[in-house]
This record gives structure tokens, C-alpha cells and sequence, in this order.
């Protein structure tokens, strides 16, 4: 969809968060250049309100301070009719950027809403479920979501997610991805299973791993000297990793100028998994 977006942008002069939200609602560049002529507010942007989004702040913020922490996340969850730990979330804070969780700003609130055309609990309702939809289906957007989540959870100060917290995100993302299809294989066929990252949780807690840098959750370093990366030429994102292996993760590229750096699988029963570390060199 990036394609897409530039081209949109080039021809309307819009901002790439329009063009996404016109691409988005009507799938073909055609099409949402037409709706974008005859109607560039997108009819619901035009009645976002400021002060009603300030309102809706001020209602949630805390109480010595201007932005809303974790207190007022958890009542804004309460009355959107959403867990706290619903995958949705990550959505919406990478769209009101979020500077970490459970927190958010002003700026971010109004600015991230007022884009989404939303300024009522009613209306955010109906755009989480926009959100959620757009998350399952569409490969970048999720990708922006993924790479954001790394940088608004980390923790103050650190390189590095906790193990736990980065498995906890992964239980998240990975199965919306894979069963709204924008974690399906590139070339159609049988690829990632929900299992394998189960797998892959056991082999990072094999391994000795504490934290998760942001190299890691790209997939291209490695933890403590064991390779991470999988079939694919160094630096390769996760996500491309989950796209392009097969389900048998024998299939790689051997001709390559680079190095490769692959885990074989092999399952001795039903709870032991071995990632093995291949090295392949032109």
C-alpha cells in the first residue's frame, strides 16, 4: 500500500495519513482519488470538534498533570468497552502516538483523533473496530503498528524490552496478523504457523535471553551470540521472516551473496524444540 499512498499524496497534495485512510476505505487508488475530489474532508473530518476532544481529555487526564496515564487509560477502556489488553490498542497508539503505555498526550489525543474523524466515545467505539479490521488485513499497517509498539513500550532509559513483555506483545500481534491474512505468505503458500511462535518463545527462553533489543525485535542481530535471523539476508525484520519461510522452513536462498544464518526445527516431542544454527556461505 505504500505505493499507494505516495501516489495519492503526489497527485492530492494530501498527507499520507489521508491518503491511507482513503485507500484504506476504498482499495483502489481510482477510486479513492474520485472520493477524495468530491468530498476531501471525508465527510466525518470535517466534524471532529477540538473542544469536544479536549473535553474528553480533561475527563480522563489526571488530576495534577495534562495527559492521561494509566488510571484514566483503564476508565477510557472501561467506557470504549474494550480490554485494557485487546490488540486494538497497539492500533491506537501508534495513531494518537502514544509515548508509552497506558500514557497519553494532548497534542497526540486531539491530533490523533481529529485525523480519525472521531470526537465521541460512540465514534471511537466504531473506529476501534476500523482499527482492529485494518490491523488483521492490511501488511503495512501493520508493520507501522509493529515497529511502533517496540518504541512506546520500552521502558524509560532502556535498549531493551523485557522478555516476558516482548512475548507478550509478540501473543498479541502475530495471531491477529496471521488469521486477518497481513501476516500471510508473500507467495500464497503454507507458511507461519500460530504454533512456530510458541516455538520461537522456547527458543529465546533456551537461549538465555533477558531482554529484547529493538535489533532483535527487527531480526537482524543476534541475543548473546546465537543467530536469530532465519533464511534471509541480514538485516531482515521479523515480519519478513513470518511472510517469506515456509511451513517446513527449508527454503532459503543458498546462491546469495551474504551470509545466511538459519534455524532449522526439528520437534522431539511435545514439548521440546530445537532451533538449530545453520550457517550457509556463498
Amino acid at each position: 500500500m505504500d505505493d499507494k499512498i505516495a501516489q495519492f499524496s503526489s497527485v492530492t497534495g494530501a498527507s499520507s495519513k489521508e491518503a491511507r485512510r482513503f485507500l484504506t476505505k476504498f482499495k483502489r487508488l481510482d477510486l479513492a482519488l474520485d472520493a477524495y475530489y468530491n468530498d476531501p474532508s471525508g465527510g466525518a473530518r470535517s466534524t471532529a470538534s477540538t473542544s469536544k476532544l479536549n473535553a474528553l481529555f480533561d475527563k480522563y487526564k489526571d488530576p495534577d498533570g495534562d495527559e492521561i496515564s494509566v488510571d484514566g487509560t483503564i476508565k477510557l477502556c472501561e467506557e470504549l468497552g474494550v480490554d485494557p489488553e485487546d490488540v486494538v490498542l497497539l492500533a491506537v497508539a501508534y495513531e494518537l502516538k502514544s509515548p508509552a503505555m497506558g500514557q497519553w498526550t494532548r497534542k497526540g489525543w486531539t491530533d490523533g483523533w481529529k485525523a480519525l474523524g472521531v470526537d465521541t466515545i460512540p465514534a471511537m467505539k466504531g473506529t476501534l473496530d476500523t482499527l482492529r479490521q485494518q490491523l488483521a488485513t492490511d501488511t503495512d499497517y501493520f508493520r507501522h503498528v509493529y515497529n511502533y509498539t517496540f518504541e512506546f513500550s520500552r521502558p524509560p532509559g532502556q535498549r531493551s524490552l523485557a522478555l516476558d513483555m516482548a512475548q507478550g506483545f509478540w501473543a498479541l500481534l502475530i495471531p491477529h496478523g496471521l488469521k486477518g491474512g497481513a501476516l500471510a505468505h508473500v507467495a500464497g503458500e503454507e507458511g507461519w504457523k500460530d504454533e512456530y511462535t510458541q516455538w520461537w518463545f522456547e527458543f529465546l527462553e533456551s537461549s538465555g535471553a533477558k531482554g529484547v533489543s529493538k535489533d532483535v525485535w527487527h531480526m537482524s542481530a543476534s541475543v548473546d551470540g546465537l543467530a536469530l535471523i532465519s533464511f534471509v539476508p541480514a538485516p531482515v525484520q521479523f515480519l519478513e521472516f513470518v511472510r517469506t519461510i515456509d511451513a517446513k522452513f527449508e527454503k532459503y536462498d543458498p546462491e546469495g551473496k551474504q551470509t545466511f544464518l538459519g534455524l532449522g526445527i526439528t520437534k522431539e516431542s511435545s514439548c521440546i524444540v530445537a532451533f538449530e544454527r545453520v550457517v550457509a556461505i556463498q
